[in-house]
């Protein structure tokens, strides 16, 4: 199955607060997306990563993508290492993406910049020729292939963005997938312990986010990405 835009996520529900409106505009437009997390959240405060399971299962529903992976790779303990290199790369070349997007450069939780250098380092590994990912015992030989872009969302910093992609019409069903996540965020009827994102706060800051990035490129609601690379434009017509 080739897909379009291949979202990462270094933990479920990151993909939803920090892509969730693009996510859900892109799939409006015909695009084939699909989600893959890193790990199962395990070490979350809030919640099993049982449940975490059936909550990501639901948002996937949610915003129509056509796959959802789980890694399982160890929460808070993964490596940005040969071992988690090849297991990225053999998703990509599986799922053939043009378009990556995936975690913020720098953020409060460890996993979340790690998980954004593993995963572009993977896309770069992804299109050598001479990287073989057949496991033992496999027979099919898997075609590099390499992104045409990689691009990072934004997460808990307020970090400065390269570009921003207009999600009006759809804060709704980002809202939504989000809320799927019931057991991590804001319930004023939860006897769980309180953490920094259960806040009324939190959640009430991914629409005032969204609705300030709209301002800044005049209109409203945005979310933001950074680039490794400058953002190519045929004409200066594409800027407006």
């Amino acid at each position: 199955m080739k897909l379009d835009i291949l979202v990462f996520g270094a933990h479920p529900d990151d993909a939803e607060l920090g892509a969730g409106g693009t996510i859900a505009k892109e799939i409006a437009r015909g695009k084939k997306v699909g989600i893959i997390d890193l790990t199962r959240g395990e070490l979350g405060t809030r919640g099993t990563a049982e449940i975490r399971d059936q909550e990501a299962e639901k948002a996937a529903e949610i915003l129509g993508l056509m796959v959802r992976v789980n890694m399982e790779f160890k929460d808070g303990f993964f490596r940005n290492d040969t071992e988690h290199q090849m297991a990225l790369i053999r998703q990509i070349r599986r799922f053939q993406p043009d378009i990556v997007l995936c975690n913020a450069i720098e953020d409060r939780h460890i996993d979340h910049a790690r998980g954004s250098s593993l995963v572009s380092d993977a896309c770069f590994l992804s299109g050598l020729v001479k990287i073989d990912t057949r496991l033992e015992g496999d027979e099919q030989w898997q075609d590099p292939w390499r992104p045409k872009q990689v691009y990072h969302y934004i997460q808990w910093k307020n970090l400065p963005v390269d570009f921003a992609v207009d999600i009006s019409g759809y804060i709704e069903k980002k809202l939504e997938a989000i809320q799927a996540y019931s057991s991590q965020f804001y319930d004023p009827k939860s006897d769980e312990p309180e953490t920094p994102i259960s806040s009324k706060n939190f959640t009430e800051s991914v629409s005032y986010r969204a609705r300030d990035l709209g301002r800044l490129i005049g209109v409203e609601f945005a979310e933001g990405f950074t680039a490794e690379r400058p953002v190519a434009v045929s004409s200066l017509q594409d800027l407006i």
